[in-house]
């Protein structure tokens, strides 16, 4: 496989989501140009990106047949695969993460969720467990969790990261500001909510200038 750089895949999951659109709308075949159009990129880069995850060949006139497509991205993102995760932190965004039932389209499935409130402990959300913390190793050893999402304040997001990986998480989803120092070998996603808040607002500035 070629090496993919970060941009391209960043832009995939767009694309699915808009195949997944043009699906909706009963349309069979879909051209380069309507994708770029519909994500405002060019043709020339979206048959760029297409050739990294796809053997579908685009036809001249009718374009990429979108059920073929379809089934070649997302076997690339891997959502035809369901990718096992345990969540730690089960206050507001943690909530609104487990209740969120698009996960699993994407080959998400949160087995359980841990906190160290007494309210939450021991109850369910959307279906889900939540128990203490003490029992997170044993839940991520007998499920063969390797995915880790953090839902926690700042001041407790290194220690729940240490704990995932001692219990033998190998990639960790956090969505704390808290910059984390792992060991080599253990991939981080980080989601700086305010980070991105701020980017919107600067770009609200520049509108208004």
């Amino acid at each position: 496989m070629q090496e993919i750089s970060r941009a391209t895949l960043n832009r995939l999951p767009a694309y699915l989501r808009c195949l997944y659109e043009l699906e909706k709308k009963g349309v069979s075949t879909v051209s380069s140009t309507q994708i770029a159009a519909a994500l405002d990129l060019n043709p020339v880069q979206v048959r760029k990106d297409v050739a990294y995850v796809s053997t579908v060949a685009g036809k001249p006139k009718t374009g990429y047949v979108l059920k073929e497509l379809i089934a070649d991205f997302e076997n690339f993102l891997g959502y035809r695969n369901s990718r096992d995760a345990i969540l730690v932190g089960a206050g507001g965004l943690g909530r609104a993460i487990l209740g969120y039932d698009g996960f699993a389209k994407y080959g998400l499935n949160i087995v359980a969720a841990f906190d160290i409130d007494e309210k939450v402990v021991n109850t369910t959300i959307n279906s889900k467990p939540v128990y203490e913390m003490s029992k997170l190793k044993s839940v991520v050893e007998r499920f063969n969790i390797r995915l880790g999402i953090i839902t926690v304040p700042s001041q407790s997001a290194q220690e729940v990261a240490d704990v995932m990986v001692d219990a033998g998480i190998l990639a960790i989803w956090s969505f704390s500001a808290k910059h984390l120092n792992l060991p080599p070998g253990i991939a981080l996603k980080h989601e700086d909510l305010a980070a991105s808040l701020a980017l919107l607002r600067m770009e609200l500035i520049s509108q208004d200038e």
